[in-house]
């Protein structure tokens, strides 16, 4: 931690992501009930009315209030599909790298399958077909997502399966699935790991566009939804699309400096070690 705060780009990055935490923690306590209520008048500009300091959107729906609960699903959104690539994709690569031949062939093959498909494209088509929720919107950015945690895992275990312990693994008798799960998968996570930062921002964004587009969970509020609101009013009030755009480019900007930080800090140990 020492070394990771020492790092310029870790410390600006933990900062907005530490408010957007902060954001996402206080909603309910600060704005109870529901975010979505009407609050006064429609399209009340902000700092006019000290009680709605954004003002209110075309409804007369509180603009600060939508920004907090924006921010937790925003969160949510992110990290749920990052464990989630991340989960799916590290397991698959084990099993490929590991395994080698026939398998290691029909899993690439599908990974590749995978790949042809542009991120966004694949999640619009999974929720239009499903059904926009949040849990859809999730599992589609998850299965968008989780080919590149894959190959990286599947090049450590290539290099990792071949070591004395998994050798020691198999002499003592452990079942081959048991060896990949249990001794190579997790010296094969780090790496890894390393692209969580990448994905949550790229999982904020593709659910930012499919709320944007209509397709996120109609039951919270998103920032891609407050901005696709504020578009039919964007000349009479385009606050109610920048204040959200500003909060989406905040985040996505925290969370790539964060990931920088963590890398750029971890090989200033390495090289120091």
């Amino acid at each position: 931690m020492r070394r990771l705060t020492s790092v310029p780009e870790a410390l600006v990055g933990l900062g907005i992501l530490a408010v957007l935490a902060a954001m996402a923690l206080a909603a309910s306590a600060l704005f109870p009930g529901d975010p979505l209520a009407i609050k006064g008048t429609p399209l009340l500009l902000p700092f006019q009315d000290w009680s709605l300091p954004l003002g209110t959107d075309r409804l007369g729906r509180d603009v600060l209030a939508e920004l907090f609960h924006g921010a937790r699903t925003s969160l949510a959104v992110g990290l749920a599909a990052a464990a989630a690539a991340i989960a799916v994709g590290a397991v698959i690569g084990t099993l490929a790298g590991f395994a080698g031949g026939f398998v290691d062939e029909a899993l690439m093959r599908i990974t590749d399958a995978f790949q042809t498909v542009p991120s966004f494209l694949l999640a619009l088509a999974f929720v239009s077909v499903v059904g926009p929720s949040l849990t859809v919107v999730v599992i589609a950015i998850a299965l968008s997502a989780w080919t590149g945690p894959a190959r990286v895992a599947r090049a450590e275990v290539l290099s990792i399966r071949e070591r004395d312990f998994v050798a020691g693994a198999r002499v003592i008798g452990m079942h081959p699935l048991e060896i990949a799960l249990r001794e190579v998968l997790p010296n094969a996570l780090p790496p890894v790991l390393a692209l969580s930062s990448v994905i949550v921002a790229s999982a904020i964004l593709i659910e930012a566009a499919l709320s944007f587009l209509g397709l996120g969970d109609p039951n919270r509020v998103t920032w891609g939804g407050m901005i696709a609101e504020g578009r039919t009013v964007l000349r009479s009030a385009p606050f109610l699309s920048i204040v959200p755009g500003i909060a989406l480019v905040l985040t996505v900007l925290g969370v790539y400096l964060a990931g920088e930080g963590v890398v750029e800090g971890t090989a200033v140990r390495k090289g120091l070690s």
